[in-house]
């Protein structure tokens, strides 16, 4: 891991071709609200969902106060698919401390199986 980011230094790379910030909340709670351009991949799910990170120039994983995006990011930086050049960070902050607009999913039904309706990242 290369260390945490604060939310104005996320909030400047916002829009950047190469950033991929990974929200490890459940479905539900992505949904509430998130980042912009953010995705989501559920803590637990990430050792398997990993590979979509394949090609990433900066990853930035996000949670609710900033404690498991930081074994989120150690989790992604050991993974072989990640370019050893690539960025992998931690929102210091958590969504909790994320002072910019948040977007919401759609309403509509997307077929994700959402879990348990808590904000714990896992």
């Amino acid at each position: 891991m290369d260390g945490e980011l604060s939310a104005d230094e996320l909030e400047a790379l916002l829009g950047d071709d190469g950033l991929r910030i990974v929200d490890i909340r459940n479905p539900s709670a992505f949904d509430r609200g998130h980042i912009p351009g953010s995705e989501n991949i559920p803590f637990q799910q990430l050792p398997q969902k990993v590979e979509v990170l394949d090609g990433a120039d900066r990853v930035v994983t996000v949670c609710p106060h900033g404690q498991a995006s930081q074994q989120a990011a150690r989790l992604v930086q050991s993974y072989e698919g990640i370019d050893e050049d690539a960025r992998v960070e931690s929102l210091a902050c958590g969504i909790e401390g994320w002072p910019g607009d948040l977007e919401q999913s759609p309403d509509d039904d997307d077929g994700r199986d959402e879990g348990p309706e808590t904000d714990a990242p896992f």
